[in-house]
């Protein structure tokens, strides 16, 4: 079995796979593209796949200023910002005590965080809209990242504690007599030979907080606060859609998250490696 797995057929085989889901995978991204560039009548009159017969550089500048993308995109940048570091240093400090601290329910404990990634996100909207319209958190910053925070916590427990536990603890040891307490260890020892992990963790975190749109929705209400997701329905009017402005538009949002992939895509697959074999 092992022969036929490292026969060059079989690698060949594996490459071509891997090109025809690549080609799948970026069809659609394509046809964004063209329609980004293409103008109304030009969408309207020739196959949605049809390369632009002239294109429209000017939809871009057109689709910030008309779908107020500039603005949306500050309101999510800033709850990425803030959501993405706090909810992994909440999720950390989590990870490190399951693993670490060895207290007696530390096992039913992780459990119980795990039970959050099993709840409908639809069945927590009605208590989460009590709640903050009691305190007063709705369409405001603090209100939407709480609430991020809150569904992001089992996931990145799941990843972090996987890794933590590939970390010998004999290193703890060695801290311990050099005269590191329980934060010191976690601050010197654990986070520096976690960055892999906490590389992975930002792209997905990023990643969803940038890209979600039904919390959004729900408790965000003023359109001064809207993130990208929600912002990009504001090329839908009640008759008509400009699919070409909303296309340029989507190309633009989607920059950040390329920017962010790039810049930490080097740990990416060290991250999960290690989450796993924890």
């Amino acid at each position: 079995m092992n022969n036929q797995l490292t026969h060059p057929a079989f690698g060949i085989l594996r490459y071509v796979c891997l090109i025809v889901l690549s080609v799948i995978f970026l069809i659609p991204v394509v046809f964004i593209a063209f329609t980004a560039v293409k103008s109304n009548a030009d969408l309207l009159s020739r196959p949605f796949y049809a390369f632009p017969e002239k294109i429209q550089w000017s939809n871009f500048p057109a689709a910030w200023d008309q779908g107020k993308i500039g603005m949306y995109m500050k309101n999510t940048i800033i709850i990425c910002l803030v959501k993405v570091p706090l909810g992994i240093l909440v999720e950390a400090l989590a990870a490190f005590a399951l693993t670490r601290l060895n207290f007696k329910w530390e096992n039913a404990l992780f459990v119980f965080f795990l039970v959050g990634m099993m709840v409908p996100m639809q069945a927590t909207l009605v208590p989460l809209n009590m709640f903050l319209n009691k305190v007063h958190l709705v369409s405001t910053y603090p209100g939407i990242i709480l609430v991020y925070i809150g569904f992001g916590i089992p996931f990145g427990i799941l990843i972090l504690r996987g890794f933590f536990r590939t970390i010998p603890k004999e290193l703890d040891e060695a801290a311990l007599i050099d005269g590191c307490g329980v934060m010191g260890k976690f601050i010197r020892i654990i986070l520096p030979l976690s960055m892999p992990a906490v590389a992975t963790l930002i792209i997905f975190d990023f990643m969803a907080t940038w890209n979600e749109f039904l919390l959004a929705q729900i408790f965000i209400t003023k359109d001064a606060m809207k993130t990208i997701t929600t912002g990009l329905l504001s090329f839908k009017g009640e008759h008509s859609t400009d699919y070409t402005l909303m296309n340029a538009a989507v190309l633009m949002s989607v920059v950040p998250i390329l920017i962010v992939y790039v810049s930490f895509q080097k740990y990416f697959v060290n991250g999960l490696a290690g989450s796993v074999k924890g």
